[in-house]
């Protein structure tokens, strides 16, 4: 028996169906590639789902990380403060988008900021109603499955969802939704079926990521933060995915020049160590009462750590330019293959920065759905050595993460991957067709 037949054999008996995980079982990992039980290199274009921007064990991360262990590893902020998470919250509030006095809370998951979010929005207006957007993914808890928009895995089989949460569509230009089609459902929810001052927060996702790489444009992401000012009702930018300078720049909303009230963050602002944030206007912010937020682990010391550091590593290695590049090059060769002739499965590609995308199709003008080519796709492209990963409401598109810091070697050699898993993953439908 192999290690990893082994170490399935055990997860299936011990570990929780519900927990969704891949065939492969690491055990190291250097920058942007990962080595499993069975000593196979892979190249990491998942990158723990968007976490290690700067790259598994970035040397700089990992001396911070290590620094703050002989001090301390845990004494809650809550019971005694700590120095480091002051300086981070200094940080965020300095870089995060708006000319406005910011301040920072931190905890340890994305859906943890998204939920505290959402009570600092409800409590500073007084409000309860929440907008998020279809194919919105937002976290696993209650609340975060009511923001979600996509019904499989995250809300089946769990139930009624919270109350006063609503959904309008996002602006996806490839399947006719358009940026001003996106308003006008939102202004018809508005006369349908919630007052606009009952709306406590509008969340969005400038580019989304379970959802398939969909891009915001710039125009929608102004009208809306207009009609936000308009009701009285706040803009909640879910960076989570999207930030640490995975687009280009360290948020995703500089793109459109908007500035939101709260943004949360998390995956790759710790470098692979769980923490995550939301940084927003001082008063709405400061709207829960004092121990209304928090949490024992919120403003992990060892994380906190790891997070000044990435900060500086961004700077210091001009990681916005780097995303850039390495999205320039993805998208050029994807573009290019999708050109070709027999790569009509290949309906769209699309992303910002170094958060790209492409989208299978049964035709290009049905423009209907092929998830079991993505399948293929995927599954193609890890026997090759390269690890990616589908998203989408359909489960159709690839999504393509590298770490920020990879070598454009590897970036290469991560395209020949991709076009050689197509290619066979192409070939094997035809065939079985």
């Amino acid at each position: 028996m192999t290690a990893t037949v082994d170490l399935k054999s055990r997860r299936e008996t011990a570990v929780a169906q519900g927990v969704a995980t891949r065939g492969i079982y690491a055990v190291k990992a250097e920058n942007a590639e990962l080595w499993d039980v069975e000593g196979k290199r892979y190249i990491d274009f998942a990158a723990g789902i968007a976490v290690n921007n700067t790259g598994h064990r970035h040397p700089k991360v990992m001396a911070a990380a290590a620094e703050q262990a002989e001090a301390f590893t845990h004494t809650c902020f809550h019971v005694a403060p700590y120095e480091g998470y002051i300086r981070l919250a200094e940080r965020l509030n300095a870089a995060a988008p708006g000319d406005f006095q910011k301040k920072t809370m931190l905890a340890t998951t994305g859906a943890e900021a998204v939920e505290n979010a959402v009570k600092m929005a409800r409590a500073y207006t007084g409000r309860s109603g929440v907008i998020a957007f279809a194919g919105a993914f937002h976290g696993r808890t209650l609340m975060g499955m009511a923001l979600c928009g996509k019904v499989t895995p995250y809300k089946k089989s769990f139930g009624a969802m919270p109350p006063e949460v609503f959904h309008a569509p996002f602006p996806n230009a490839y399947h006719g939704v358009t940026a001003e089609a996106s308003l006008a459902a939102l202004n018809q929810l508005f006369k349908s079926t919630i007052d606009p001052e009952r709306v406590a927060a509008f969340i969005i996702e400038p580019v989304q990521g379970e959802g398939g790489f969909n891009v915001a444009d710039a125009h929608f992401l102004r009208e809306l933060r207009k009609i936000a000012d308009q009701h009285g009702i706040l803009l909640i930018a879910d960076e989570v995915q999207a930030g640490m300078a995975r687009t280009g720049k360290l948020f995703a909303m500089e793109h459109a020049g908007v500035a939101a009230d709260l943004v949360t963050m998390a995956k790759g602002l710790a470098g692979g160590f769980p923490l995550s944030a939301v940084t927003g206007r001082a008063e709405v912010i400061d709207a829960a009462p004092v121990g209304g937020i928090g949490g024992t682990y919120a403003g992990n010391p060892l994380a906190v750590a790891a997070a000044n550091a990435v900060l500086d590593v961004i700077a210091g290695e001009d990681l916005c330019a780097r995303a850039n590049q390495i999205g320039a090059a993805l998208t050029a060769r994807l573009t290019a293959l999708s050109q070709r002739q027999g790569m009509e499965p290949i309906g769209n590609v699309r992303g910002l920065g170094a958060m790209v995308a492409f989208e299978l199709v049964t035709s290009r003008d049905s423009r209907e759905p092929d998830t079991a080519l993505t399948q293929r796709i995927v599954a193609e492209a890890e026997a090759r050595g390269l690890i990616i990963l589908p998203c989408g409401t359909y489960g159709n598109v690839i999504r393509l993460l590298p770490p920020l810091t990879t070598p454009t070697d590897q970036v290469e050699e991560a395209l020949d991957i991709i076009e050689a898993a197509i290619e066979a993953a192409i070939g094997a439908s035809a065939a079985a067709a």
